[in-house]
C-alpha cells in the first residue's frame, strides 16, 4: 500500500438545522443523492477493511440523520473508533445513549464564542442548549471536546471562552481557523490576519504550561513557531509532528454522496478520486493515480517563501486548503504560516533600515553561524538594491545560502548569474555542479564538477570532495575513489579533511 490511511471525515449529512455564517459546506437540507443506509453500512465494512483506527462523522449536523448511531455501531463492529461533531441543538438523553451504546469515542460540541457570539454565529438559543449537552457528557463521563471556529468575531473572546469551557469541565478543546469558503466566503472580513496565528498558539501554549486545558491546534495552525513545537512534542509524546498535509497520505474524506477526496474542506470537484457506489474504497485508496496533487508534491512545487523556506522538504506549505482558499492553489505560499509571517516581518526591518553593505555584512555573519534563512532574508532585501544582483560576492554567498536551504533552482540560478561574467570562477562551477545534481541533471553537474577540479589549487579543494560525493552517489565509486586519492595526494589539508569520505568508500 502507497500509504497508510489512519483516519478519515465523513460527512453524512448535508442537512443542517443551523445556518452558521462560517459552514465551509454551506449546508441546508440532506440532499437527495446521500448514501442510503443501506450503503452506508456497506462503506462501514469498508472502511474497516481499509484498516482505518479512527473516523469522525460530521455535517451537516450527523445528528439529523436518522440512522446516524447504526453507522457509528457498525464502524466499532469493524473495529474503528467513531467520533462525532455535533452542533448539540438535538442532543438529548436519547442521543446520548445513542452514542454510548454504539461506540462513540469522542463526542465534540461546536462552540463558537460566549453566548452572543456563538448566537449571532449560529442560532439564538444555540450555545445553552449545547452546554446542556456537554452538562449531559459530563454526567456520564463521556469524553467532551470542544471545537472552535475562529474569526474575528471570537478571536478577543478566547481567553474567557478558555475559562468557561474549564468551568464546564471540558478537558479538550480544538481550534480551526474559519477560511474563506461555503457561507464564509460571504463573510470574508471575519477571517482572521496572518498575524493572528501567533496570537492563538500563544493562548494554546499558555494553557499548556498551567495545565488548564487541552488545546489543540488544527492542521491550519503552524508550523516551525517554538511554542507550537512545544505544544505538538507534548502532545505527540516527544517528537515534533508536523511533517505536512495528511489528505491522500494518512487521511481522507467522504462526502454525503460517497465521493472520496482529500479533505472533506477541499470541495472542489477536481480533487475528487472516485465514488464508492462505482468503485471500493481500498481500489480508490490504492490507485497510484489518486491523490497526486499531495502524495507526490515537492518543495520545489510551492510557491513564494514556502519555496524556499528551511522547513519546506517536510511542511510542504501546510494546510493545503487554506492555501487554496487564500491563495487560489494548494501550491501556493502559505502566508498563514507563523514561520513564513515571522520572516516578513524581519524583510520589512531590512526593507527599512538597512543600506546593501550592511545587508550583505549581515547575511554574511548569519551564514557563519549557520542562521540559513536569516542569511537569505538579508540577502534577498540586498540583491533588489538597484546594482546589486549584479555583484559576483553577493551572488556567491546568495548561492551558497541558497544550497544549504535546499533551495538548488535559487543557488542555480546565482552561481550561473556568476558564471556569466566569470566562465572559469571555480567556486560557481562547483555549485553549479552540485545544483545540477541535486536537481537530477548528475551527469551534467558531474562535468562541472569536473572542470571546476581541473582549475582549482591547493587552497581550494572543495571540488574534488563534492566530485567524489557525487560521483559515489551516482554509483561511480572506483571513480569516486580516484578523484579522492588525487586530491590526498596534492593536499595535506585535504587528506585530513576527507579521510572519513575516503574511509568510508574504501571500507
Amino acid at each position: 500500500m502507497i500509504n497508510k490511511p489512519l483516519t478519515a471525515v465523513w460527512e453524512i449529512t448535508m442537512g443542517c438545522n443551523m445556518r452558521c455564517k462560517h459552514c465551509g459546506s454551506s449546508c441546508h437540507d440532506a440532499l437527495p443523492e446521500e448514501l442510503t443506509t443501506a450503503e452506508a453500512l456497506k462503506l462501514c465494512d469498508e472502511i474497516g477493511e481499509l484498516g482505518l483506527e479512527w473516523i469522525t462523522l460530521s455535517g451537516g449536523e450527523p445528528t439529523t440523520r436518522k440512522d446516524w448511531h447504526l453507522i457509528a455501531e457498525r464502524l466499532t463492529q469493524n473495529g474503528v473508533i467513531p467520533n462525532i461533531i455535533t452542533n448539540g441543538w438535538l442532543f438529548n438523553e436519547k442521543t446520548l445513549e445513542q452514542a454510548i451504546n454504539s461506540g462513540v469515542g469522542t463526542v465534540a460540541f461546536s462552540i463558537d464564542g460566549l453566548p452572543n457570539t456563538h448566537d449571532f454565529i449560529r442560532r439564538d438559543g444555540s450555545y445553552r442548549r449545547t452546554m446542556q449537552a456537554v452538562e449531559l457528557c459530563r454526567r456520564r463521563n463521556i469524553d467532551v471536546t470542544a471545537i472552535t471556529t475562529i474569526n474575528k468575531l471570537n478571536l478577543g473572546e478566547l481567553m474567557e471562552l478558555k475559562q468557561e469551557l474549564v468551568r464546564q469541565g471540558v478537558r479538550g478543546w480544538q481550534v480551526q481557523m474559519g477560511l474563506p469558503m461555503g457561507n464564509m466566503a460571504d463573510h470574508h472580513g471575519m477571517v482572521i490576519e496572518p498575524a493572528d496565528i501567533d496570537t492563538v498558539i500563544d493562548l494554546a501554549h499558555q494553557c499548556m504550561e498551567e495545565s488548564s486545558i487541552n488545546v489543540m491546534l488544527a492542521d491550519c495552525f503552524g508550523y516551525y513557531n517554538l511554542k507550537e513545537m512545544e505544544l505538538s512534542k507534548k502532545q505527540y509524546g516527544g517528537a515534533y509532528s508536523w511533517q505536512g498535509c495528511t489528505a491522500g497520505k494518512y487521511s481522507f474524506g467522504i462526502l454525503h454522496n460517497g465521493d472520496i477526496l482529500g479533505c472533506t474542506s477541499i470541495r472542489d470537484k477536481q480533487f475528487i478520486e472516485g465514488n464508492v457506489r462505482n468503485t471500493p474504497l481500498k481500489e480508490i485508496w490504492e490507485d497510484q493515480n489518486n491523490f497526486s496533487w499531495n502524495r507526490n508534491l515537492k518543495k520545489e512545487n510551492l510557491g513564494g517563501f514556502c519555496q524556499k523556506c528551511r522547513f519546506g522538504d517536510r511542511c510542504l506549505g501546510g494546510c493545503a486548503n487554506s492555501k487554496l482558499t487564500l491563495g487560489g492553489s494548494v501550491y501556493a505560499e502559505n502566508r498563514y504560516c507563523s514561520y513564513n509571517h515571522a520572516n516578513k516581518v524581519r524583510m520589512k526591518m531590512f526593507e527599512q533600515k538597512q543600506p546593501v553593505g550592511e545587508l550583505i555584512a549581515m547575511g554574511r555573519k548569519y551564514a557563519q553561524k549557520g542562521y540559513w534563512q536569516l542569511a537569505e532574508s538579508a540577502l534577498n532585501v540586498a540583491m533588489q538594491r538597484n546594482g546589486a544582483a549584479s555583484d559576483i560576492d553577493l551572488l556567491s554567498l546568495y548561492g551558497y545560502v541558497s544550497f544549504r536551504l535546499g533551495n538548488y533552482q535559487a543557488a542555480l540560478e546565482a552561481n550561473e548569474k556568476v558564471l556569466a561574467r566569470e566562465p572559469n570562477d571555480v567556486y560557481a562551477l562547483k555549485g553549479k555542479g552540485i545544483c545540477l545534481s541535486r536537481l537530477g541533471r548528475s551527469e551534467e553537474g558531474i562535468e562541472l564538477l569536473r572542470k571546476a577540479v581541473s582549475l582549482t589549487d591547493e587552497a581550494f579543494m572543495d571540488p574534488y570532495f563534492d566530485l567524489a560525493v557525487i560521483l559515489s552517489e551516482t554509483g561511480q565509486k572506483s571513480e569516486a575513489i580516484s578523484v579522492i586519492e588525487e586530491g590526498r595526494k596534492k593536499s595535506e589539508q585535504f587528506r585530513a579533511q576527507s579521510e572519513a569520505l575516503y574511509q568510508q568508500l574504501v571500507g
